[in-house]
């Protein structure tokens, strides 16, 4: 097996590496993807109206629901499966840029997926507004040599066109919804509807020939609609939708309730992460409650929640009353990697900075972004970091050993400091830093790049899980877009998860 990045500057896709033969799956021409070119941030503008005027994402779903249901879809939501009790499913997060950053994960991905029985994508399988004309680029040609079913929860962006293009190709081509009643002249919903981002109108053509790379009926998932439950050999999966804004409406809520009870042990997947870059986000239902109340209830038996929508791999197993739940952000799977070496120091729910797990190491981010922004401000001299610097540098910020020991000439100086402060690299919980701007909101809500300025290494992860009655086998696996680690995916982080 290759080197992780916890082993060697190597492992993580440093030095002279040749670039992985990932290019030839991609299409001809592909559209670079800027996200902050004023047409991209237009047509993504309904999360923001969606916090202005209201969010009509429950409202929308339960139409769906409603739509899937007189269809004639299981009233439980729950896809039975006749797996054995050992089996095996991949999760891949946050997948469709439709970019190197995409197709440089498939071939680690196919590699540690063989014998896999299903995939499921948590959270935003089409960037940037889960246009059905995207489908093509980004989901059917990709994995089109999965042989497996593949299932999916929506993210936000894929609620961008309402869900339209997503229920198509998930759920047995489901029709457009009928229009809504207008709203009252001048009211919030009316500002909202007249502002609203709409589908635009689906090339058939087009999307016909993209079904054709995933034709075989082995390949074919049908889903009872946005949010749904696996039963699987001895667990169920959960995967639940949380909208535009990291939200469950009343009837999803309910139904979650409903179908966590029992005592098989269960994985919920979802598109916004629960624990994630040191915070807790237990995720509220409409109504009152949240989604971490049903997950740490010890009747219902959870013992994962995965999320997505966060693009890097973080994992935190929370003590919850004398049992430990694995709370894991895997959004590495195709789009440009949030930055992990703004989380601080990890201390919370009884959560310590050896528990904790990330990927990329938190130097290696930083070292990734100095390199980054050096080209950007054409000062490469001052910002660019080795991958020593910046693991020497981050271990001195937050009190902690070196991810890995770095070589006897490598010093902390004033300009790595400084430039860590620049971009924005995390502390310790008990120090405050002498720059008190929000720094790490404005880095990573501003300064996060488009994957459109990416070369090797890419930082992207997928996770395989292994089941069996008795636990659940976590791993999570690299893909730097070199070619060392496309032949031999590298394992970043590996966990036991008990189920008896």
């Amino acid at each position: 097996m290759s080197d992780s990045s916890r082993e060697t500057a190597e492992g993580a896709g440093w030095g002279e590496a040749e670039r992985g033969a990932y290019r030839r799956l991609m299409p001809g021409h592909v559209e670079k993807l800027f996200w902050f070119n004023p047409r991209t941030m237009w047509a993504a503008r309904n999360g923001v109206l969606a916090s202005w005027f209201g969010d009509p994402t429950g409202r929308t779903r339960g139409r769906w629901v409603a739509q899937r249901a007189a269809a004639g879809a299981a009233a439980d939501k729950v896809i039975r499966r006749a797996e054995a009790d050992r089996f095996s499913f991949m999760v891949i997060g946050d997948t469709g840029e439709g970019d190197d950053s995409q197709y440089a994960v498939v071939p680690g991905f196919l590699k540690a997926s063989q014998d896999t029985d299903f995939a499921v994508i948590a959270s935003d399988v089409i960037y940037p507004v889960g246009a059905t004309d995207d489908y093509g680029s980004k989901f059917f040609r990709p994995y089109q040599d999965y042989p497996a079913p593949i299932y999916a929860i929506p993210g936000n962006h894929d609620w961008y066109e309402d869900l339209g293009a997503f229920m198509r190709v998930f759920c047995e081509d489901a029709p457009p919804l009928p229009p809504e009643p207008k709203p009252r002249p001048l009211s919030r919903a009316w500002w909202r509807t007249l502002l609203w981002h709409r589908p635009s109108p689906a090339d058939e053509q087009l999307l016909a020939e993209a079904r054709k790379l995933r034709p075989t009926p082995e390949q074919h998932a049908v889903q009872p609609g946005p949010y749904w439950a696996i039963d699987a050999g001895p667990v169920r999966i959960v995967g639940i939708d949380t909208g535009l804004l990291g939200t469950v409406d009343a009837e999803q809520g309910a139904w979650l309730r409903e179908v966590s009870q029992g005592p098989r042990p269960k994985i919920l997947v979802t598109g916004s992460p629960l624990y994630v870059d040191g915070e807790h986000h237990p995720c509220p239902i409409e109504g009152g409650g949240t989604v971490d109340d049903i997950v740490r209830d010890p009747a219902h038996h959870y013992v994962a929640a995965i999320g997505g929508d966060i693009h890097n791999y973080q994992r935190y197993p929370v003590d919850v009353a004398g049992r430990t739940i694995q709370y894991v952000v895997a959004g590495g799977g195709g789009a440009f990697m949030h930055a992990t070496h703004t989380i601080p120091r990890v201390s919370m729910a009884n959560v310590t900075e050896d528990d904790f797990r990330c990927y990329p190491l938190r130097g290696d981010s930083l070292a990734f972004y100095s390199r980054l922004y050096g080209r950007r401000l054409r000062l490469p001299r001052f910002f660019t970091l080795t991958a020593e610097e910046a693991t020497a540098v981050i271990a001195e910020r937050l009190g902690i050993k070196p991810s890995r020991t770095p070589g006897p000439d490598t010093r902390v100086t004033r300009r790595t400091r400084l430039v860590a402060s620049l971009l924005g690299a995390g502390g310790r919980p008990d120090r405050t830093s002498r720059f008190r701007l929000p720094v790490k909101k404005i880095y990573t809500q501003l300064f996060s790049p488009g994957s459109a300025t990416y070369t090797p290494p890419f930082f992207k992860c997928f996770l395989r899980l292994d089941v069996s009655p008795e636990a659940v086998r976590l791993r999570c696996f690299a893909a730097t877009g070199n070619r060392t680690q496309e032949l031999d995916p590298p394992v970043e982080d590996e966990i036991t998860i008990p189920l008896t």
